[in-house]
């Protein structure tokens, strides 16, 4: 018999286990992977990971995941660390989780649920709350759900972990479903009032600058130095959910709006892609897109890899500008700092920083007032006097360098971008 395990009050036991599943060319490397789920979990405070494994699979079982014996070996180890809950970092059908329960009699939870249960822990305005139920529903309608009363809750989460999601129901999916389409009611209301906001912003003419990159890179530390914003900026992963914006002077007095976003991952669920599109519409309709990346994480190229991919799929125009920003150098070695400093130089758009001691940030914002700065033009215009609407536009813009009023009206010289001049047509 084994010792007793000391648990602290409170806090779920987990376990990670990563299926390393060897006949999938495209699998990602165990060890790596198996370390990103372990800080995935580590993300919810009312965990505790109290182990990990990687479990080697020639293939998947369709029942049960694994096969028989280590399905005995696993739950054997399950028993003796006294789990509560297990983490399958990856897909685990309705059929194998309910087998898996039974099984090892504990409450299991694959990679899209975890994730799920992380955005709803930190989902903090409404539409962020909105998009995350929207998404747990869809997850759930295939799966005997556990009692979802997070859709009234008090706290962040979905209560797969815990607390009153405990009981396991029958899912109701008719009830799902008119649930659905209410939050799809409720969430189209608040797009339009993110779109009256987007209309109103666009009547300004600030450049938005929107940092992406993989998760934990360090997009909200930098966001807080740049602007002295205080979002949260921690160590773990999906530290930020909801897009932060403010607006930002660079050295060249130019004004922007700057915009932090929730960090991509590898394998991200598509139906999370998907419910968070409207949150990523501030990267499709950025100016300029800082690319955070972890250059001291040893997967920051596979890191990169995936920022690009989830990009393109959610449609970034190609031609938009481009800045890659290799973050936390503060964190290599003087000989390794040095080498990536030399490899940048080499490299358009390339700059390395560190967000945490402010190094290389004055460069980065040099680039981006470079990168920000249009060609102009002069030409000029005859004004009526009563087209004093666009008279005062002009001024409002800054691109007035002459004024001579005449009979009928003024002769105005301007220095301005193609895309003033776009807007001065469109008035």
């Amino acid at each position: 018999m084994s010792d007793p395990v000391d648990r602290e009050p409170g806090l779920t036991r987990a376990w990670v286990l990563h299926p390393d599943i060897t006949s999938d060319r495209e699998r990602r490397d165990a060890a790596p992977a198996l370390e990103e789920a372990v800080s995935l979990a580590a993300a919810l405070p009312e965990l505790t990971v109290v182990g990990s494994t990687i479990v080697p699979l020639p293939k998947m079982r369709a029942g049960y995941l694994f096969g028989t014996g280590k399905i005995d070996e696993l739950g054997k180890m399950l028993h003796d660390a006294e789990v509560d809950l297990v983490l399958v970092d990856g897909h685990v059908t309705p059929v194998q989780q309910r087998n898996l329960e039974k099984a090892w009699k504990v409450k299991l939870l694959d990679r899209t649920g975890l994730i799920l249960e992380i955005f709803a822990d930190r989902a903090r305005t409404r539409e962020g709350v909105l998009q995350v139920d929207l998404a747990a529903l869809s997850y759930q309608r295939t799966r005997l759900v556990r009692a979802w009363t997070h859709l009234e809750r008090q706290r962040g989460g979905l209560g797969f972990v815990g607390g009153p999601g405990e009981t396991q129901i029958e899912a109701d999916r008719r009830a799902i479903d008119e649930q659905i389409v209410r939050l799809r009611r409720q969430l189209a209301k608040v797009v339009k009032t993110r779109d009256l906001h987007r209309a109103a912003r666009k009547k300004v003419p600030f450049p938005v600058v929107a940092l992406v990159g993989y998760t934990n890179a360090g997009k909200s530390t930098l966001f807080n130095r740049l602007t002295g914003a205080d979002v949260m900026a921690k160590d773990m992963l999906f530290a930020t959910l909801d897009p932060t914006m403010r607006g930002v002077t660079l050295p060249s007095g130019k004004k922007v709006i700057l915009s932090d976003t929730v960090g991509f991952i590898s394998d991200l669920p598509t139906q999370l892609v998907a419910a968070f599109r409207a949150t990523l519409e501030e990267v499709l309709e950025a100016d300029l897109i800082l690319h955070v990346r972890d250059i001291a994480h040893p997967d920051s190229q596979e890191q990169s890899d995936d920022v690009l991919r989830i990009l393109a799929d959610l449609g970034v125009e190609e031609e938009t500008p481009q800045i890659e920003i290799w973050n936390k150098v503060d964190l290599l070695d003087e000989a390794r700092r040095e080498a990536l400093q030399v490899k940048a130089d080499r490299e358009d758009d390339v700059f390395t920083l560190s967000a945490i001691t402010g190094q290389g940030v004055e460069t980065l914002m040099d680039a981006v007032s470079e990168a920000l700065t249009e060609p102009r033009h002069t030409l000029d215009l005859t004004l009526s006097f009563a087209e004093g609407r666009a008279r005062a536009w002009l001024f409002e813009q800054g691109v007035v360098k002459a004024e001579e009023q005449t009979e009928t009206g003024y002769t105005i010289t301007v220095f301005w971008t193609d895309k003033q001049a776009a807007q001065y047509r469109a008035l």
